[in-house]
């Protein structure tokens, strides 16, 4: 049987989000940009991607601007995480691995706020207008760490795309650093190798399209997957 009571739940939250983005027409624009720009972003990179080849990094100044500069670039959702992974790991080597990370945490913060100044009031009009809904996520604040760390894992959900959805989840930003990283440290791990065993970094992209890559990333999904449905399945109970 349909259970109309949830449908119709479910239909005044989405009648409550196209009213509140009728109002903001800036959080439609942040929710297309952080969707597409990647993309865009991408296209971009490839075809001007020979420019590192001239760059090092040398000394500590040089250590502070790749990670300011990654940050903002997966913070703003200019770039994909995999691909800034992959790029530093063949151009930069395994020294740049422990400031991709810091730089990763330093996006996250960064995307975490715009995703709530963007989006400010949408919370907690959907609350307002939908007491059971707002009941159901504060029946679920203790099991929030493995969200975060199955959503950070699964290669479905972009980065940027995350870090609004933790925001406005009203998930604290401390459970977004503290699991979300450990949850996206395998895949970006995985991108680094792959540049630094890579021989140039055509190769290195080509790598991310063979069968074991396939392989890890069919099993991350599958992962990540299983753990939020975990998730909601408890939630529920």
């Amino acid at each position: 049987m349909i259970d109309n009571s949830n449908m119709t739940k479910k239909g005044r939250i989405f009648k409550t989000i196209r009213a509140y983005f009728g109002k903001h027409p800036s959080g439609i624009f942040a929710w297309l940009w952080v969707t597409l720009m990647p993309f865009v972003g991408s296209v971009f990179f490839a075809a001007n991607y020979d420019f590192l080849e001239v760059h090092r990094l040398h000394t500590a100044l040089d250590y502070f601007i790749y990670t300011v500069i990654g940050a903002l670039l997966m913070g703003l959702a200019l770039l994909p995480t995999t691909l800034i992974a992959l790029a530093s790991g063949f151009y930069f080597g395994w020294i740049s691995l422990p400031f991709l990370i810091l730089g990763y945490s330093l996006a996250s913060i960064l995307g975490y706020v715009l995703g709530k100044v963007t989006n400010m009031g949408l919370t907690e009009k959907l609350f307002k207008k939908n007491p059971k809904f707002h009941a159901a996520l504060e029946s679920r604040k203790g099991k929030e760490g493995s969200l975060v760390f199955f959503v950070r894992i699964s290669p479905v959900v972009p980065f940027a795309v995350s870090n609004f959805l933790f925001a406005n989840m009203n998930i604290k930003l401390w459970k977004v650093l503290v699991y979300g990283i450990p949850g996206m440290l395998t895949r970006t791990v995985i991108a680094f190798a792959a540049g630094v065993l890579a021989s140039s970094y055509l190769a290195a992209k080509e790598s991310m399209n063979s069968p074991l890559q396939w392989g890890i990333g069919i099993a991350l999904l599958i992962v990540g997957v299983a753990g939020i449905y975990g998730y909601v399945k408890k939630s529920r109970k």
